[in-house]
């Protein structure tokens, strides 16, 4: 729901800033605001969501309307998620095979050695199209169920009803300036731009506009119907659905209503949602999927000292933590930039993109950009939100309320960071700070 704001924005600003395209060429930086600088560069690749929410509704209509879930069973429920995670498998490992056969360059004939796999492939995306609307009314039931049960309902009835759709996610631009990490921009673009495209198109922000920029994938937006992406992982699945219906709930109130209007605003919805997401997800799962439960966690006992007549083994190095060594990368950019050490801290930043490729996390820019678009979410301690004070704060107040739905209706009506310290009882004393 958080887009359509910048969409109606840009109906009212599209005619001028086309002409002004057309005079001043696609590196020029355009007079006003940053987003509709940026969209010079977008404007021919953005994401139809209008359109796409139109078809999303109609389907909706018409599951809501069959409401196929109430002739079957809750063990038949489980079986047909099963099924359907299971078919999205078996299509993303024939779709590798497509991929292998036309990528081998000792296939002669790669066209006629995949027709097997293509009328395979097409077998299951007709399966798919009959399974996956039934699954996804069962999760919204289930989901929407949980929901009623952690009190997050009005008369019932979660408001608004939940509700979600699987679909090729677009991309999202992010820009936040060289001097200091801040999203000043997030557009969304079509879901097939080639790597290719998304790399000339930063080139051209940073370019045209001294800015940094990075396109990002996602895994879910708060339309109405929420949008989310192909997974077989059913735990996250559940999350990213009740996460993104978070943002809806959030959205008929005053946080969600605020969400565009600071940094502050934006990482206190989106921790919100998160913790939100996991939380309804693990009702879920214990409800309906318990052997998908993740173990509780087991206190390790306390080493024995060694005694003197055995030998000192040689230590062994900690394993690589990815949210610790984030926290630090983002703590020692912040403070780069601080001192105006903008060249630095952007050379520092690309020189521990190479230490996390090394150690297996495959980042293909870690820049102001990927920070102020990760870092947002600080439902965690570390990672990239640094040392940002708002996510602990979140935290916080989701610890002394007691119950789930006691914090959503809590910082629900919340509209600045200021409120949040109020809240807490810290007005006039130091700020939360991240560990």
């Amino acid at each position: 729901m958080r887009w359509f704001p910048k969409i109606k924005r840009a109906l009212f600003t599209a005619l001028l800033l086309a002409l002004l395209t057309t005079l001043l060429g696609p590196g020029a930086a355009l007079p006003g605001d940053p987003f509709e600088q940026v969209r010079a560069f977008t404007r021919q690749i953005e994401f139809d969501y209008a359109g796409w929410s139109w078809q999303a509704l109609g389907v909706k209509g018409v599951q809501t309307a069959l409401n196929l879930p109430a002739y079957q069973s809750a063990d038949q429920h489980i079986k047909v998620v099963n099924d359907y995670l299971t078919l999205i498998q078996e299509i993303q490992l024939n779709d590798a095979v497509i991929d292998q056969v036309f990528s081998d360059p000792n296939i002669q004939n790669p066209q006629q050695t995949a027709v097997p796999f293509l009328q395979k492939r097409d077998q299951l995306n007709e399966q798919r199209s009959r399974l996956e609307p039934l699954c996804e009314s069962i999760l919204q039931q289930q989901v929407s169920e949980a929901a009623a049960e952690l009190g997050l309902t009005l008369s019932g009835q979660p408001l608004p009803p939940v509700l979600y759709r699987i679909t090729p996610l677009p991309l999202a631009l992010i820009v936040s300036p060289r001097e200091v990490i801040r999203q000043d921009v997030d557009i969304s673009l079509l879901a097939d731009l080639t790597i290719e495209q998304r790399i000339d198109l930063e080139k051209q922000v940073e370019k045209g506009l001294n800015v940094s920029a990075l396109v990002v994938n996602i895994g879910g937006v708060g339309m109405y119907p929420t949008m989310v992406t192909t997974t077989t992982d059913l735990p996250w699945l559940l999350e990213t659905i009740a996460h993104e219906w978070t943002h809806n709930y959030l959205t008929l109130r005053p946080l969600g209503l605020s969400y565009e209007k600071s940094p502050e605003l934006r990482t206190m919805n989106e921790t919100t949602a998160s913790i939100s997401g996991k939380e309804i997800a693990r009702a879920v799962l214990a409800k309906y999927y318990p052997w998908l439960l993740p173990p509780e966690p087991v206190e390790e006992p306390a080493p024995q000292p060694a005694t003197p007549a055995e030998p000192h083994p040689e230590p062994t190095p900690p394993p690589f933590d990815f949210r610790a060594e984030m926290h630090t990368t983002r703590v020692t950019a912040d403070e780069l930039l601080a001192q105006g050490k903008i060249e630095e801290a952007e050379s520092y930043m690309e020189a521990r993109r190479k230490v996390f490729w090394e150690q297996g996390y495959q980042i293909r820019r870690l820049n102001q950009a990927y920070f102020a678009f990760h870092g947002a979410y600080a439902d965690q301690p570390g990672g990239a939100a640094g040392s940002d004070p708002v996510g602990p704060a979140v935290r916080e107040l989701r610890s002394r309320a007691g119950s789930l739905a006691a914090f959503i209706n809590q910082i629900a009506w919340l509209s600045s960071y200021d409120q949040l310290q109020q809240a807490l009882g810290d007005a006039g004393q130091t700020a939360i700070t991240a560990p």
